[in-house]
C-alpha cells in the first residue's frame, strides 16, 4: 500500500468548516488537531542546510502530515526554522525532545500539540543522543572536528544545566536502564566500549565489548543490549543495569551486525541489506533473513533509517540525501510489506511512537 493521504487535507477541511460555522448563530466548536497515537518520523536534512523537519504518521498508517513543527508556526512556534540535522527524537512524559546536532540545541515540544515549550543550548557540542534518569536529562555530545566528547546533564523540571561529564572517546548513542545511563563509545561501526554512568554520583566505568565493533546499543526491560560485528561474525551482549556484561549469542556467519532493536521479546538487526530476527530468551542463529531490502548503493545508506516498534519494522531509503526519503513499513512478525510513503524531507532516520 502506497500511503498518499495527507492530514493537511483534513486540516484544511476543519479550517473551512470552522469558517462556515462561525457565521451561524449555533457555532460548532471543533477540537484542535493533535499528534497523539502515531509516529514521529525525524528527517535530518542535509548538513548546513537547516532542513530538519518531523513528519507525523497516524498509528493505523492511513494519514500523514509533513513538517509538523513548521505547520505549527501558524499557531505556536513563532515562524521558527527547526534547525540543522535532527539527530534524535525522544519522548519523556508530556514532552518530545528534538536533538538538533549541528544547531547545538534541543527543542522541547509538547508531544501532543508539537508546540515549542523550551530550547536547551547550554554546553551542548554537537549533541547526538538523549536519555532520562532520576529527574535528569543526559545528552551525549561528539564534535568530530575538534575531538571533544562529553555527556551534559540537565534538570527535567526546568531544563537547566547541571554539569558536564568529559569523555576521551566518542559519545554517541545513550540509553537508560535501571536508573543508570550507558553511553556507546562507538559510531558508524568503529569503537568497542560502552561507558556506564552511575547516576547516584555520575561516576564512570568503561565496559569493553569482547568481540567486534559496536553497531547499536539499546535498552530493554531494564537491561542494555548491544550488537557488535566483525567481517565474518556478529555478537549480541547483555549488560545489566549495574554494568555486568554477559554474552547472549554469537551470530556465526552473519557479518558486521548493526541496527539492533528489541520488540515484543525478539531481537531485530541487520547485516548489509538483510534484516534478521531471533528470540531474546532463546536466541538461535537465523538460517535466513526475514527481509531483504533493495541495496541502494553506496552501502552507507542501506537501511540508514531502521526502527522496530509496535510490531512493525520501519526502514528508509535516504536516496543519498539527494531527494526526500522513502520509508517502508513491514510486519515484524512475517516480514510482509505493509506500506510505503515519502517522508517529506531528507535523511529519515527512524520512527518514534507517540502513544
Amino acid at each position: 500500500m502506497k500511503l498518499t493521504k495527507l492530514l493537511t487535507v483534513l486540516f484544511a477541511f476543519v479550517l473551512l468548516f470552522n469558517i462556515s460555522c462561525s457565521s451561524d448563530s449555533n457555532e460548532i466548536e471543533i477540537p484542535p488537531i493533535t499528534y497523539q497515537n502515531g509516529y514521529f518520523i525525524p528527517n535530518e536534512g542535509n548538513f548546513n542546510s537547516n532542513g530538519a523537519n518531523v513528519m507525523f504518521l497516524t498509528r493505523d498508517l492511513t494519514l500523514k502530515q509533513d513538517d509538523i513543527y513548521g505547520f505549527n508556526n501558524k499557531t505556536g512556534n513563532n515562524n521558527e526554522i527547526l534547525g540543522d540535522v535532527l539527530q534524535t527524537i525522544a519522548i519523556n512524559e508530556k514532552y518530545a525532545y528534538l536533538v538538533i546536532n549541528n544547531s547545538n540545541k534541543i527543542v522541547v515540544v509538547d508531544r501532543i500539540t508539537f508546540k515549542k515549550v523550551a530550547v536547551i543550548t547550554e554546553q551542548l557540542n554537537n549533541p547526538r543522543g538523549i536519555a532520562f534518569a532520576n529527574g535528569f536529562i543526559y545528552v551525549s555530545n561528539t564534535n568530530f572536528t575538534t575531538g571533544k566528547y562529553s555527556v551534559t546533564k540537565y534538570k527535567i523540571s526546568d531544563f537547566s544545566f547541571v554539569s558536564k561529564i568529559d569523555f576521551t572517546e566518542v559519545a554517541d548513542r545513550i540509553v537508560e536502564a535501571g536508573g543508570n545511563v550507558f553511553v556507546q563509545n562507538a559510531s558508524s561501526g568503529f569503537g568497542n566500549k560502552i561507558t556506564y554512568i552511575n547516576t547516584s554520583n555520575d561516576a564512570k566505568t568503561e565496559i569493553p565489548i569482547p568481540n567486534g565493533q559496536i553497531g547499536r546499543t539499546v535498552s530493554y526491560n531494564s537491561d542494555v543490549y548491544t550488537i557488535s560485528g566483525t567481517s565474518t561474525d556478529s555478537y549480541i551482549y547483555k549488560i545489566s543495569s549495574t554494568g555486568a556484561v554477559s554474552p547472549v549469542i554469537t551470530l556465526t556467519g552473519i557479518a558486521n551486525g548493526t541496527n539492533l532493536q528489541v520488540d515484543n521479546g525478539k531481537f531485530y538487526f541487520s547485516s548489509g541489506n538483510k534484516i534478521y530476527t531471533t528470540s531474546v530468551t532463546t536466541p538461535i542463529v537465523p538460517a535466513n533473513s526475514l527481509i531483504t531490502v533493495a541495496d541502494n548503493s553506496p552501502s552507507y545508506f542501506v537501511l540508514y533509517g531502521f526502527s522496530v516498534v509496535d510490531g512493525r519494522i520501519f526502514t528508509s531509503n535516504v536516496k543519498e540525501f539527494k531527494a526526500n526519503s522513502e520509508m517502508t513499513v513491514y510486519s515484524a512478525a512475517s516480514g510482509a510489506k505493509i506500506s510505503s510513503f515519502n517522508t517529506g524531507g531528507l535523511g529519515a532516520n527512524g520512527a518514534v511512537l507517540n502513544p
